[in-house]
């Protein structure tokens, strides 16, 4: 129900959207022959129409149909089409707001006179359409382009403290895989091949491995069986993971599908780190390699039991902590732990933003303090991986997938 009441509410959100997205196309293509208009107008309302229709169907008439493919595509359809209208609906109103209050206030002033450019509606309109246009664009070319744009990311990586013998280790990093939502396993493989290339050391998977549900595995588990390093591959869960976010016939069917996902790092050769550590040994020195389960500010699953995850490392020097969530590098770890170095993913950089040398901004930075990339206070370290995959959005603008490879440096 509680579902179904959260889609009607969009569905009607998105109606609203379009009625004044609408207003702004009427405005510019008025000047054309009335039957031209008339067609336009039916093309116009053509899509959303249609698009309801599907949804209609396939979620209340019939939703033995809605198979997880056609939602995706469903999904995807909405998305693209309305984030574009939602755009040009708001520069709409704020555009036309803003004219009123420069009109109003020169009649004030000037009762005689208007601003010629302000006081026209359908330059308002191409400018709510423009940006609308431009939102579409940018979205689908981050669907053609960007969701499988993997980037290899070098990090020296500064250790107080490291035993020699690991002294110039590599250490590589994948983070929020969400396999359930690929749709391109070829370049999924490519992504794969571009950190095996790397040949690191040991590998750290930090959580998400799934959407929902563990049979999201099973179409690409060919594809990461093949991710090994030498010193192992140490994983984690993430919020996703634990099934949260999905309709279950019964409890025993929701905590058999996290045993599954568990069992499903087993088959991979991934050893699951659920708080607890495991000590690396090389030529008479250890290294300390932690895991909890998901813990995390703002309403997301807390799980993890770090103390539990600590102990018997009272000895190590050098401890690396795997950590889905970066809120809990501040909330549990920094200043509170002799933790070296936290590594997370979970933000995604909210896959949209703006990364050039000496500048990068994305709306995650307002949500996350720690959002992407490489933080350091008072002597501990934070890495945030921008993630493998994508959720919701099947694409990504900016932000691109990557692959971390750490190079270990005693500080």
């Amino acid at each position: 129900m509680r579902r179904a009441g959260f889609s009607i509410v969009m569905l009607v959100a998105f109606f609203i959207a379009d009625l004044i997205f609408y207003r702004a196309f009427k405005d510019v293509i008025r000047h054309l022959q009335s039957g031209v208009q008339r067609w336009l107008s039916i093309l116009y309302w053509t899509v959303p129409a249609l698009l309801l229709l599907l949804f209609v169907y396939g979620f209340f008439i019939s939703p033995e149909t809605a198979t997880p493919r056609f939602k995706k595509i469903l999904g995807v359809s909405f998305m693209l089409i309305y984030t574009g209208k939602l755009v040009g609906a708001i520069v709409f109103l704020l555009g036309n707001g803003l004219n009123i209050l420069k009109n109003a206030s020169l009649k004030a002033i000037q009762p005689s006179k208007t601003d010629p450019i302000l006081s026209r509606s359908e330059f308002i309109s191409k400018t709510a359409l423009a940006f609308g246009a431009a939102q579409f664009g940018i979205l689908t070319q981050g669907m053609l382009w960007g969701a499988y744009d993997y980037r290899v990311r070098k990090v020296t990586l500064h250790l107080k403290g490291l035993p020699k013998a690991f002294d110039g280790m590599t250490l590589g990093q994948l983070s929020d895989i969400h396999s359930g939502s690929f749709y391109n396993k070829k370049a999924v493989q490519g992504g794969v091949k571009m950190l095996l290339d790397e040949k690191p050391d040991l590998i750290f998977f930090t959580g998400d491995l799934v959407n929902d549900k563990a049979t999201e595995l099973q179409e690409y588990f060919s594809v990461f069986e093949k991710v090994k390093a030498p010193l192992g591959v140490y994983s984690t869960l993430g919020n996703h993971d634990y099934g949260d976010y999905a309709a279950w016939s019964s409890p025993q069917a929701k905590v058999q599908n996290l045993q599954n996902l568990i069992k499903g790092h087993e088959l991979l050769g991934w050893d699951l780190l659920m708080d607890e550590n495991r000590i690396l040994e090389l030529n008479g020195e250890k290294l300390g390699i932690l895991g909890v389960q998901n813990w995390g500010t703002g309403g997301f699953v807390q799980k993890g039991d770090l103390q539990k995850a600590l102990k018997g490392t009272e000895e190590i020097n050098t401890k690396l902590l795997l950590s889905h969530d970066p809120t809990h590098w501040r909330a549990q770890v920094l200043g509170k732990t002799d933790i070296d170095a936290v590594f997370s993913g979970h933000t995604h950089g909210m896959q949209f933003g703006v990364e050039i040398p000496g500048f990068r901004w994305s709306p995650s930075q307002y949500v996350y303090k720690e959002w992407a990339g490489l933080y350091e206070e008072n002597g501990q370290q934070l890495y945030v991986n921008r993630g493998f995959g994508f959720l919701g959005y099947p694409g990504r603008v900016g932000i691109l997938p990557e692959i971390t490879i750490f190079n270990l440096k005693s500080a």
